[in-house]
């Protein structure tokens, strides 16, 4: 008896390996590309015959001995809901399939963002009941080598249930198409929040790019589980070093009290990221603590604590009584502190920190960090003393090159879409000029792997933030990363966006995703759609330098140029001579070019347009309302030059 029912046990399980397994992508509410053919494909038991019914077409074919399988079915116009079954051994039948135009959405965080975060959330997802379109959200995994299948992920259709965590840029750009060309559009959402490109890209790219096959070739093929203790140690030792001592929790609740001597400790600039400084890209709890010096009057004073933002959460105290306490990562704290709390002379506050993902720290806008008195305040800006006292350990996606691509990119391939929309970027400020090699090569790659000809690929340019107070004088990262982007132009069927007009200078993640995905819809529906508009700004073709004028011409004119506020002079320029000491500049429009000057510079023989990290202010237009991207006209050696992607060891 026992015998016949282990043999029972054994043939069953024989049985269910030898199934016949879809991959994740294909499953209900699944949206197919229109008029191209369809790659289907799974497993099944080596030499299996498998048949496929979609719509009125049957296709047969057989496992190969490793029990993968691959059909082709025929173009289909856009059209559903369709049912798709795949027969083997056993059946599967997928439901509720839709027909149209299928876009893949990539990047790190503001391509991750999702739609509750936007401006007028609660009125756009009010507005998201969109039953003919779906999102695909693919579960963040990482790999070190290619995978098959993904981690987890399902088609979603938008409706006000589903839309909270959809991809807001990808959403409002699906909208769009839906609007003009009433058909099916899926979104495919593959993002992880402060990744770098290199960790997108495939590891045999890398083998054939002149720039980083020596880079490459030190990098082992990964096991995650060793990589997992390496990272592990390295962060817990850098930690230490930072700080002086070993991260620990003991005598943690001592930290928020008056009479904790924090001499000790290591200072932290405020408000800013962890990972702009030097406790780095951690997750974990940290403390940070504040003294002050009041005076009798503010003491017994009303008094309200200013926080500015805490990601993701903190438990704020002043002089060891807690004033506040709260979970939103984007919102202002404002704590009132009670009567009695204050003192004449040494004040201290004390703020647990716990950052659970991606930023962490106390960050924001300086005029938001203060204690607000009746008639007066007194700023928190500047120094304040640190301790790390708990670190979660997860490996990073940018710990080495390709794990996102072998754990997100590779098990979507080879399903048949129109395009890529990208958003990303701002991991790879500090190696701006790689970049003009690293996005290309990963634009390139993807082309390679799905083998689907040169598919349309539009990116964003990165928005306004002052991460830095870069500028001409000193620098600028994110320009220079913003150029990157413009260059990567060249690349035949690529699109991109520029968002100098809406984004925040104090925040990395502008809310504004509404027009980001309207303009990259203006981008697809001009190259791909056929509905002939002007879709973006102007962009620099060539300079004219006469006397103490430069002279300057664009590209993508449109209707013509123009600024923003409609003024007659053009803000963001500045000009230099041989010197390379650039100032501001007097600008004009005369015949749909700019005449750039300054009384400083005699002889010019450059400008700079919206060179800088916070290029806010600059604005020459179109008369569409399509914002120039910022440029330069000279070639000289940039901040970035010599940074280069490398891997730890």
């Amino acid at each position: 008896m026992n015998k016949s029912i282990i043999f029972l046990f054994i043939m069953c399980s024989i049985l269910a390996n030898a199934n016949v397994r879809m991959p994740l992508l294909f499953s209900d509410g699944m949206v197919l590309q229109r008029n191209k053919e369809i790659p289907v494909w799974g497993w099944a038991e080596p030499n299996e015959k498998v048949e496929v019914h979609f719509n009125k077409q049957i296709k047969t074919t057989q496992a190969d001995k490793d029990g993968k399988w691959m059909i082709k079915l025929s173009a289909e116009k856009a059209g559903g809901p369709f049912e798709l079954s795949i027969t083997g051994k056993n059946k599967i039948t997928i439901k509720d399939i839709l027909v149209g135009e299928v876009w893949i959405c990539s990047g790190q965080s503001n391509m991750e963002f999702q739609m509750y975060k936007t401006m007028n959330a609660e009125k756009e997802m009010a507005d998201s009941n969109y039953p003919m379109i779906r999102h695909f959200g693919v579960a963040q995994d990482l790999s070190g080598t290619p995978k098959e299948d993904l981690k987890a992920g399902k088609w979603l259709v938008a409706n006000k249930e589903n839309i909270r965590d959809f991809t807001a840029a990808g959403f409002f750009f699906a909208k769009k198409l839906y609007t003009e060309l009433k058909i099916p559009i899926g979104i495919i959402n593959t993002s992880w929040g402060g990744t770098n490109v290199e960790t997108w890209t495939s590891r045999e790219a890398f083998e054939k790019s002149n720039e980083f096959k020596t880079m490459i070739a030190d990098v082992p093929q990964v096991d995650m589980d060793a990589v997992f203790e390496v990272y592990k140690k390295s962060v817990l030792d850098n930690v230490k070093k930072v700080q002086g001592f070993d991260v620990s929790m003991k005598n943690e609740d001592q930290f928020k009290t008056f009479d904790f001597n924090d001499k000790n400790w290591p200072e932290i600039k405020v408000p800013s990221l962890w990972e702009n400084q030097q406790i780095g890209n951690i997750d974990g709890v940290v403390w940070m603590r504040k003294t002050i010096t009041l005076t009798a009057e503010q003491a017994k004073s009303e008094a309200v604590l200013y926080l500015s933002k805490v990601d993701d959460e903190d438990i704020t105290y002043v002089n060891g009584v807690e004033v506040g306490t709260n979970k939103i990562w984007e919102t202002l704290r404002v704590y009132k502190i009670p009567p009695g709390v204050l003192k004449e002379g040494k004040n201290v506050i004390a703020v647990r920190i716990a950052d659970y993902s991606g930023g962490g720290g106390i960050y924001g806008d300086p005029a938001d960090l203060k204690i607000q008195f009746k008639d007066s305040n007194l700023p928190l800006e500047g120094l304040w003393k640190f301790n790390v006292v708990q670190v979660k350990i997860a490996v990073s996606p940018n710990s080495y090159p390709s794990l996102l691509y072998n754990a997100m990119v590779n098990p979507l391939i080879p399903y048949a879409f129109q395009g890529v929309l990208w958003y990303q970027g701002e991991a790879n400020v500090w190696r701006a000029k790689q970049y003009k090699k690293a996005f290309p090569l990963m634009i390139n790659d993807w082309r390679t792997k799905w083998n689907q000809g040169d598919f349309p690929f539009y990116f964003v340019q990165l928005s306004t933030f002052n991460e830095f107070n870069g500028n001409s004088k000193v620098g600028s990262r994110w320009a220079e990363l913003r150029e990157a982007q413009a260059e990567t132009l060249k690349l035949k069927n690529t699109g991109m966006v520029v968002t100098t007009d809406i984004g925040n200078a104090k925040d990395i993640h502008p809310t504004n995703k509404q027009d980001v995905g309207l303009r990259l819809a203006a981008i697809a529906l001009n190259n791909v759609y056929g509905k002939k508009q002007i879709c973006s700004g102007p962009t620099f073709k060539s300079q004219e330098i006469k006397g103490n004028e430069i002279i300057l011409t664009f590209d993508n004119l449109g209707s013509g140029l123009s600024t923003s506020d409609h003024s007659e002079n053009v803000k963001g320029f500045e000009i230099a001579g041989a010197d390379k000491v650039f100032h501001s500049a007097k600008a004009i429009i005369k015949n749909n070019k700019v005449i750039v000057s300054s009384d400083e510079v005699k002889n010019p023989v450059a400008v700079h347009y919206g060179w800088a990290d916070d290029d806010t202010e600059i604005n020459l237009f179109n008369k569409e309302k399509f914002p120039a991207s910022p440029f330069r006209t000279d070639n000289w050696e940039m901040i970035t030059a010599n940074e280069i992607y490398k891997v730890s060891k």
